[in-house]
């Protein structure tokens, strides 16, 4: 299945939206990769007069087909786009899709599971097109000639209760598939029998204001938050973490007479304070031998082992000697010396800034960078998902 994101350059109501930061990355962005995510689809194509929008889209896996001027001003339809997409594709590839997907990049919300839900809906009715919706439980309202207020759903005289309604849905505005060829005919998303895929209400948020972008910040950081809980193990041993770049920034400063100094955050400081207050074992091993190691884990009191250049022996050593195995446990790391340990144990985890192969060997990847709150932002991981305020066993 073909997957088509129109994307315009020009946008009135929040300018360059398309390309906004919204989560921790552009908006068009997190409709790319849940279009790369889903089973359903074979290619991911970007249709789009702007560079910039081309160049970020390429940057997050997608093809890019150039759009006419004449197709992006603001009376130009998104199925004008789309069947333009299609005839660069016939004519540049000789490529004809079976299915066509039609994603809003306004609804970075949009899961992979929607866009296949919304296959599948369309597959099980025998269905030419199929439309993403979300219940919908509110009276509509109107104004009649003379100015009286009229219910649009209902009679107005009556109020029955939820359960008692008769369903209705409100269009996501997220995903739209079609037969391609039905489509090409009628060149309008809606030809034939639809049908309906009930998609989560949370996952509808559509990005028109600037206070959209807010909710949908939110809404993201959140279900990132709840993404990385569901990937923790069912039980854990113990933390282990490296120390440069993980409790630090990765940067030193060299003083006149020698010394050298780093910066750490405090934040990190209280988010380890509380699991170690609530019991879990924990150890920092690192390779360096300066004493400003051991003078912040001192400070923390949490156990160091420094000095190690063979980190994975000393690990395995660490965890015999408490029982503990090496699948539930987690280790913290940012750089290549970190691979041997990242690759072993049951929950590898790289802060954002981490070297390219370090964020490859990790199972969860930090939003924020060492010595920036990554520690912070990982004990309150832990604590949501485990409750670090009762004690550890």
């Amino acid at each position: 299945m073909l997957t088509v994101i129109p994307a315009r350059g020009g946008s009135k109501g929040i300018p360059r939206k398309n390309v906004l930061p919204v989560g921790g990355k552009p908006m068009i962005g997190w409709t790319i990769e849940a279009a790369r995510a889903a089973k359903a689809v074979d290619r991911v194509v970007v249709s789009t007069d702007d560079p910039e929008i081309a160049t970020v889209a390429r940057r997050f896996g997608a093809e890019v087909v150039d759009r006419p001027a004449e197709l992006a001003g603001d009376s130009a339809s998104s199925e004008a786009a789309l069947l333009h997409t299609l005839d660069v594709l016939r004519e540049r590839d000789g490529y004809e899709p079976d299915l066509l997907a039609f994603l809003q990049c306004t609804s970075p919300l949009t899961a992979a599971e929607d866009i296949d839900g919304t296959v599948a809906a369309l597959e099980r009715e025998g269905a030419d097109s199929a439309v993403a919706v979300v219940p919908f439980h509110y009276f509509l309202w109107k104004q009649d000639t003379s100015g009286e207020a009229v219910g649009i759903n209902h009679d107005k005289r009556v109020r029955p209760m939820r359960q008692d309604r008769e369903p209705q849905f409100l269009e996501s505005g997220a995903v739209y598939v079609m037969k391609a060829a039905g489509f090409r005919e009628a060149r309008h998303r809606f030809f034939g029998k639809t049908a309906l895929y009930e998609m989560p209400s949370e996952r509808r948020w559509e990005i028109d204001d600037p206070v959209d972008l807010e909710v949908a910040e939110v809404l993201l950081r959140a279900r990132s938050r709840a993404e990385k809980r569901a990937l923790l193990p069912e039980k854990l041993d113990a933390l282990i973490f490296d120390f440069d770049g993980v409790f630090t920034d990765n940067s030193v400063t060299v003083l006149g007479e020698g010394q050298e100094a780093v910066v750490c955050s405090r934040g990190d400081g209280m988010g380890l304070e509380i699991l170690r207050k609530a019991g879990w074992p924990m150890v920092v091993i690192s390779k360096e031998t300066h004493p400003i190691v051991s003078a912040r884990c001192t400070k923390l009191k949490i156990e160091c082992i420094q000095g190690i250049e063979d980190k994975i022996t000393t690990l395995g050593r660490w965890l015999d000697e408490r029982g503990f195995a090496l699948e539930r446990t987690l280790y913290v790391g940012n750089d290549v010396n970190d691979l041997s340990c990242l690759t072993a144990v049951g929950c590898p985890v790289a802060v954002a800034d981490a070297h390219p192969e370090a964020l490859r060997a990790s199972r969860i990847i930090l939003e924020s960078p060492g010595g920036r709150g990554a520690l912070r932002e990982l004990a309150d991981l832990i604590a949501s998902h485990y409750g670090a305020y009762q004690t550890h066993a």
